[in-house]
């Protein structure tokens, strides 16, 4: 080997080395995937006098990462999947007939075990240039490099689709800790001389679109409801958010309930547009007259058990809210409350649940359980184990809500 030829040798090897440690120094900086790209052209189009540049990087598709001195229109009909995919070698292009790659001179496939990562092709290769030359007998080297940037830009996506997933985590779980606070704490609700009130709440996920809620409105009225926002997650829970609030506040012993489920309708469908809609049952109940009025907006009918051990489902009332843009007739459903009877108010979640066979859980299981002497706490919790083992290995497919009250 001459020396000259040894010296262009050497100082390829030098520059190749050069080269490595520049990308890897930019990627040890934490330059951004544009200012990687725009070293890895500058290697191939400055140092190496490579005219035409075009890489295809695939990221759920395949797409065009960097292309340079050439004209949009001369690699825009390409199609990987069509053009490149069957490249498994590099490839020199300029004996092949394939005229959307009539630009290029080779294509280098960069491959992750049987993965194809990317494609790079080459066009006008200077070979005559003094220093690196010939270019054409080099073009693993071209392959190496393209696989580091393209590993490195993979990562540097990873990384933040992880930091974005994770921020995302954690406003979920302020989200979750916001929407506890507003679902009331079994532990707050009424026990008294009149009524006891126990519940259960289990959102589908972190977040849900199911509200329960049972307070004191004056001396000798409590006001209750249990509602269920179509869909699921956090627009579910946003509208949700506003349904409470709005209904804390409009509930008062001055309203009434027919009143109430107008407003309430009216505020639902100004925040969603009519394209979400809120089932829900409210009641009011006296406990000096032991009246219970009630509307059921398009919810499931809560159970009444008598004293008598008879069940009636409370179904009077009107669409759900958010469904019309006015409601054209409301029916409001009244009941002589007896001492000693229950009320169990529930979601789809519970009754709709499915076993193995696809059959619903439904109310015969809830019936038989409010019939016993349990404690409404203790109902509610066999219930509850009860469709556990009903849904076997199914998942839970929506949230579960329950809210039972026993009249004292």
């Amino acid at each position: 080997m001459s020396e000259k030829a040894s010296l262009k040798r050497l100082q390829l090897s030098n520059f190749k080395l050069e080269a490595l440690l520049d990308i890897s120094q930019a990627i040890n900086e934490n330059l951004s995937t544009e200012g990687l790209l725009r070293r890895y052209e500058k290697i191939i189009r400055e140092d190496l006098g490579i005219g035409k540049v075009v890489l295809f990087s695939y990221n759920n598709t395949w797409k065009c990462i960097l292309s340079s001195g050439i004209r949009y229109e001369l690699f825009q009909e390409i199609i990987v999947e069509h053009d490149l995919l069957h490249y498994r070698e590099i490839t020199n292009l300029t004996t092949m007939e394939h005229q959307k790659l009539a630009s290029f001179d080779v294509v280098i496939p960069v491959f992750h075990k049987a993965m194809p990562l990317a494609y790079l092709l080459l066009g006008d290769i200077d070979e005559e240039r003094d220093g690196i030359s010939p270019v054409i007998k080099h073009l693993h080297f071209f392959q190496t490099l393209t696989n580091i940037i393209i590993v490195a830009i993979e990562n540097k996506r990873l990384y933040n689709e992880h930091i974005h997933q994770e921020s995302i985590r954690k406003e979920m779980e302020l989200a979750s800790r916001m929407q506890t606070n507003l679902i009331p704490n079994p532990d707050t609700l009424p026990n008294n001389e009149f009524l006891y009130v126990a519940a259960y709440y289990h959102p589908h996920f972190e977040v849900g679109g199911d509200y329960y809620d049972c307070f004191k409105i004056s001396d000798n009225e409590y006001g209750f409801c249990i509602a269920d926002v179509s869909g699921k997650g956090m627009s579910a829970a946003l509208i949700m958010s506003n349904f409470q609030a709005s209904l804390r506040a409009l509930f008062t012993t001055q309203i009434s309930i027919s009143d109430l489920a107008i407003r309430l309708n009216s505020i639902v469908m100004t925040n969603t547009n009519g394209e979400k809609f809120i089932t829900v049952f409210l009641a009011k109940y006296n406990t000096n007259s032991r009246q219970l009025s009630y509307i059921n907006a398009g919810h499931i009918p809560p159970a009444y058990l008598s004293e008598s051990k008879e069940v009636l489902y409370l179904k009077e009332g009107c669409p759900g809210f958010g469904m019309l843009s006015e409601i054209p007739k409301i029916n409001v459903g009244n009941l002589n409350i007896t001492p000693g009877s229950k009320l169990l108010l529930c979601t789809d979640g519970l009754v709709e649940m499915e076993n193995d066979k696809n059959v619903e859980f439904g109310f015969s299981e809830i019936e038989r359980y409010m019939e016993s002497e349990e404690s409404m706490d203790s109902t509610i919790w066999k219930i509850i184990q009860r469709l556990n083992i009903y849904k076997g290995r199914n998942p839970f497919f929506d949230d579960i809500s329950i809210l039972g009250i026993k009249f004292l």
